[in-house]
């Protein structure tokens, strides 16, 4: 019974690999004819194994293809051939990796030193910053130059500006790749206490969303959420990166802002969607009321991450200030204790 039911995945492999199986052999033949292709190593890289597996990779990624195809309809044909665009697989692959690092790293750096990573993050922070604002740039001269209307935009009506936004709208796909980085370092610096439901969901959501909005809707009314995002990333990496130097840390007073900046970049981008719903245009519905649930949920999470951080931590200054156990009620204990907890953070961050 095992062999009869294994018999259609043979048959549904065997015309995909015969090419492969052809190319195998001559392959065999060559070496034996005194060919070398790069010598035994080259044979041993490409082992027999590896065109049997690559054909199953082939197989998955026309299966996951055809299914995407019958669920959502014809591709854009301006994307054919992008990279990373072609086929899900990377990108599910990068985020199951993704979610890996983030359960698995915590524990492995359980018992380690943190890792300053302070020059690093400066770079690192320093390129987000200037590519959230080059998009930011050429999305907006991309939707003036085609006279995108507000309030719905299809993906074919804005001539060459629809190309100038697919290529850009492509970066902020890619970026959502690098920013698995934020993650990481939290992770080698061991500031868990960043890495919230919140982090990993918009995280790991991002960069799987733009992957279908990039195949199917890449242009007309997708391109308002990536500008307002790209606009607080330049405002948001531009305070990480800072703050990544101690001498700059005291100069920072913007943060909590940059979270008010996202719940109304949320907010608007709800308002802008709901425009192609009730005047609607060609853009397809069905991506705009996903568009909307999306934006409700982030908008649930934003302000509960605002309440926890924000809210709770003013209420709780009160309340000890009207104890009488603030620094000025009482300076010389808790200055002391202040500063014990600045050593001992020292200790621990090394930066």
């Amino acid at each position: 019974m095992a062999a009869l039911g294994m018999l259609p995945i043979r048959k549904s492999l065997k015309p995909l690999c015969a090419g492969k199986h052809a190319l195998q052999l001559k392959l065999e033949q060559d070496e034996r004819a005194g060919v070398s292709r790069g010598g035994t190593a080259f044979r041993r890289s490409f082992g027999p194994g590896c065109f049997q597996v690559g054909c199953i990779m082939e197989l998955v990624d026309k299966t996951i293809n055809s299914y995407f195809d019958v669920w959502l309809g014809p591709r854009d044909p301006r994307v054919k051939g992008w990279l990373l665009l072609e086929n899900y697989t990377p990108t599910f692959i990068f985020s199951a990796l993704y979610l890996v690092i983030v359960w698995l790293g915590p524990k492995y750096m359980r018992n380690k030193q943190p890792f300053s990573c302070r020059g690093i993050l400066v770079i690192y922070n320093l390129g987000l910053t200037l590519l959230s604002l080059y998009m930011f740039y050429e999305l907006v001269t991309g939707v003036l130059e085609g006279g995108y209307n507000f309030f719905c935009q299809d993906t074919h009506s804005g001539g060459e500006a629809d190309m100038k936004i697919i290529r850009v709208l492509w970066w902020y796909y890619f970026s959502k790749l690098i920013e698995f980085m934020d993650t990481f370092f939290f992770i080698l610096r061991k500031n868990n206490h960043q890495i919230t439901v919140l982090h990993v969901y918009h995280h790991a959501t991002m960069l799987n969303i733009w992957w279908f909005v990039m195949n199917w809707v890449p242009c007309g009314h997708s391109y308002f959420g990536a500008t307002l995002n790209s606009f607080i990333h330049v405002l948001m990496y531009s305070y990480y990166g800072l703050s990544a130097v101690p001498a700059m840390r005291p100069y920072l007073w913007w943060k909590k802002y940059i979270t008010q900046g996202q719940l109304i970049q949320f907010v608007l981008t709800i308002f802008q969607t709901s425009c192609g719903v009730v005047w609607p245009c060609a853009f397809p519905q069905g991506w705009l009321y996903f568009q909307i649930s999306y934006m409700i949920s982030l908008i649930i999470l934003f302000t509960n991450f605002y309440i926890q951080t924000y809210n709770k931590k003013a209420s709780s200054r009160r309340k000890e200030y009207q104890n009488g156990s603030t620094a000025i009620a009482n300076g010389y204990t808790n200055s002391f204790s202040s500063l014990e907890n600045n050593v001992k953070q020292r200790k621990q961050r090394k930066d």
